[in-house]
């Protein structure tokens, strides 16, 4: 097998893997709470990261970095998953799947806008029609097709699935100072995160066993979103000739997770969802047109 087949296959593989998270986000959170669900999952993320760089050979190096580089680790690992999977969690906890995954879909528009003011970057006519396209599909979506009226089903849910993608826009923009070895830095990122999570779960949740099905599903998230996925995804990265056929892979991840959705979750598609979908990653192509 070729070098570009071996990588098509492990984004392939990834964009499946990515694609079930969101029902794996509902079906968890039916268990545990979204700090439960965050302490869990991050937890054995870590614990699964340390294992794969120990197969490596490069564990030492998380324990061999600059003081520079542990403070950005601080900061990358408050903004996530410390931050990010809390505000994610609570507004799959608010919302149904079908609205909070393609909601979230938007991270790239919000970085486009955020990169502005952060990284001095301009953004151009072609930019500002993305974002107008894609969050007209947010607005579609959250209204469940009446955007006219502007009545969305659940502000608070809504609201929370936006501040996500800001929160993951800071991340990866902060995340331009990192020049560590990819797995190597997320390893310490979710290290340095724990604390946090830890520090928040006790202050705000009571401490109770918790269920075995809620363990199974935080595991899963744990492995497939915030661990194997990352690693298989580097790879192909790695892998290709050609990074823009592998990286349009990752379109095809929220009609998949539709399908999810439906026959796991039994939530019922609506056509507004499917429409504004459709022009949340119309925005996206937009925006990544080479003019």
């Amino acid at each position: 097998m070729t070098d570009q087949r071996k990588a098509i296959l492990y984004g392939l593989t990834t964009v499946l893997l990515w694609s079930t998270v969101a029902t794996a986000f509902k079906l968890t959170l039916r268990y545990l709470s979204p700090v439960e669900l965050l302490l869990c999952s991050s937890a054995f993320s870590t614990l699964l990261l340390g294992a794969i760089l120990f197969f490596q050979g490069k564990l030492r190096q998380a324990f061999h970095l600059s003081r520079r580089d542990y403070l950005l680790s601080i900061l990358l690992g408050f903004l996530s998953p410390f931050l990010y999977y809390l505000v994610l969690f609570k507004a799959y906890d608010l919302l149904p799947a079908q609205q909070a995954q393609p909601i979230n879909y938007t991270w790239a528009i919000t970085t486009s806008l955020l990169a502005v003011p952060l990284l001095k970057q301009k953004i151009g006519r072609r930019d500002w029609f993305a974002l107008v396209i894609s969050y007209c599909g947010v607005v579609v979506i959250a209204t469940e097709g009446r955007p006219l009226d502007l009545h969305f089903t659940n502000p608070p849910g809504v609201a929370l699935a936006l501040a996500s993608t800001v929160i993951w826009a800071l991340y990866w923009i902060f995340n331009t100072r990192n020049s560590r070895d990819p797995i190597v830095a997320l390893f310490v990122n979710f290290l340095c995160s724990l604390p946090f999570i830890l520090l928040y779960y006790l202050l705000t949740a009571p401490v109770r066993m918790l269920p075995a099905n809620g363990l199974l599903g935080a595991m899963y998230v744990g492995a497939f979103e915030m661990g194997i996925g990352f690693v298989l995804w580097l790879m192909a990265m790695k892998l290709t000739d050609n990074t823009a056929k592998i990286s349009n892979l990752i379109f095809l991840s929220p009609f998949l997770s539709l399908v999810f959705i439906h026959f796991l979750l039994g939530e019922q598609i609506i056509p507004a969802t499917f429409f504004g979908l459709l022009l949340i990653v119309a925005g996206l192509l937009v925006q990544k047109i080479n003019v």
